[in-house]
């Protein structure tokens, strides 16, 4: 379906929130666009505007400081995060879970930020987010605010993000680098890559976070474990705290079965 839309490439983030700030809900902000080009075309989106930030200065911010932590700006692809050596080596857990996303191709142009800013419960970047204790910094013409990534989604495809904010970066604590972890996934791949059950495993010192996608209306954070605690005690919590359904992709039993063998395995590997 064909549809007609302003297209705009503001060069500043000042630029940017002051056509947010207009208040129009149909303005959509343009980075990778590999949701948003698709549901355009499939008339589920009809925007008045597209605004693409791929030319905005500051948004493509993406280092590692010792003070602050390891900072993504929203034009930030999934590629450029996988192929940071620096990155993959204090974030591990990051990298594993950028690799699962889509395709090489798909990956040059989606963004880290876009999949999380699209809210899909299968979104592969969230579980890492998760067990890393990111924040995002979402920001308008208002002012900025902090919130962290378990408080940012709140239902399929929904977000706190008002129409009016950008996600302007996450930010990973500096306390969370150099950990161990893991990201084990059950996919569809016939057709296009669709998430069945994800799940992600952070190991620091005495501490184990397990995160899991695919498995309730948000990706859900576990609570955390000690390095001690039984593989099947840890299961079981996890599995408690998800909420799978039955649908066309699996069962429930299914995806809750699969969640366990997941977090068995991850114990496992980063045990070793």
């Amino acid at each position: 379906m064909l549809c007609e839309f302003d297209y705009l490439e503001p060069t500043t983030l000042a630029d940017v929130l002051e056509i947010l700030g207009q208040g129009d809900a149909g303005v959509r902000i343009l980075a990778g666009g590999t949701d948003l080009l698709v549901n355009i075309r499939a008339g589920l989106i009809t925007p008045k505007a597209l605004v693409n930030i791929k030319k905005t200065a500051g948004l493509d911010t993406f280092a590692f400081h010792p003070d602050r932590g390891l900072e993504i700006g929203p034009a930030v692809t999934i590629n450029q995060l996988i192929t940071n050596t620096e990155i993959a080596r204090r974030y591990p857990l990051l990298e594993q879970c950028a690799e699962m996303l889509a395709s090489y191709q798909l990956r040059n142009r989606a963004t880290v930020i876009g999949n999380i800013v699209n809210a899909s419960p299968s979104a592969d970047m969230a579980p890492a987010l998760l067990c890393y204790r990111a924040k995002l910094t979402l920001t308008s013409k208002r002012g900025s605010r902090k919130v962290g990534i378990a408080e940012f989604f709140t239902g399929v495809k929904k977000t706190v993000l008002a129409a009016d904010e950008i996600v302007e970066k996450i930010t990973i604590p500096a306390s969370e680098a150099d950990g161990k972890g893991g990201y084990a996934k059950l996919k569809r791949i016939k057709g296009h890559d669709l998430g069945i059950v994800g799940v992600a495993l952070h190991k620091k010192q005495d501490y184990i976070r397990i995160a899991v996608s695919a498995s309730a209306p948000t990706p859900i954070l576990a609570p955390d474990f000690q390095a001690k605690d039984s593989p099947d005690y840890i299961a079981e919590q996890v599995l408690a705290a998800i909420k799978p359904i039955d649908d066309i992709r699996s069962s429930r039993e299914y995806r809750r079965f699969m969640a366990s063998v997941f977090v068995k395995r991850l114990l496992e590997e980063v045990r070793a």
